[in-house]
């Protein structure tokens, strides 16, 4: 959802509590596609939440496989992986974010511009990892309120 003046309204953790149906797309930059269809739940605990997906993964024609990460979000959308390292910060209006995991580079960019159904776009560019996701999430029936 957007404000009046046309800027994206910011987020705070509590607008991403709850199940959000998720629905992502992969290309590998050798042409190869996949997919994930799933849900997410950002669960609070203590001052954040615990991210935890889950669903089914085709990759390459092949599947479906059980595919589950899980991710800490602290109170100021800062995003954690499972060991306690950083990942990103979350842009509470959406916009760019970066990660170097080495020897690749992760470059993502949130849209909430259609609250609340919005998505996450990665491209990933490196020796190991070479591709692009587009990832969906939307409200449980499709809508929000």
């Amino acid at each position: 959802m957007t404000g009046q003046s046309g800027t994206v309204v910011a987020r705070d953790l509590g607008a991403f509590l709850g199940v959000w149906q998720v629905s992502r797309q992969i290309r590998q930059d050798d042409g190869a596609w996949g997919r994930f269809e799933g849900t997410a739940r950002w669960q609070a605990d203590g001052t954040g939440a615990i991210y935890c997906e889950r669903g089914q993964v085709w990759l390459g024609g092949q599947g479906p496989f059980v595919a589950e990460r899980s991710y800490r979000w602290d109170a100021d959308l800062t995003v954690y992986f499972e060991d306690g390292r950083l990942f990103h910060q979350v842009p509470a209006q959406g916009g760019a974010v970066a990660h170097w995991c080495p020897p690749d580079q992760y470059d993502g960019h949130y849209d909430f511009s259609d609250w609340p159904r919005w998505s996450l776009r990665w491209r990933v560019s490196g020796p190991r990892k070479a591709y692009q996701s587009l990832t969906r999430y939307t409200p449980p029936g499709g809508s929000g309120s």
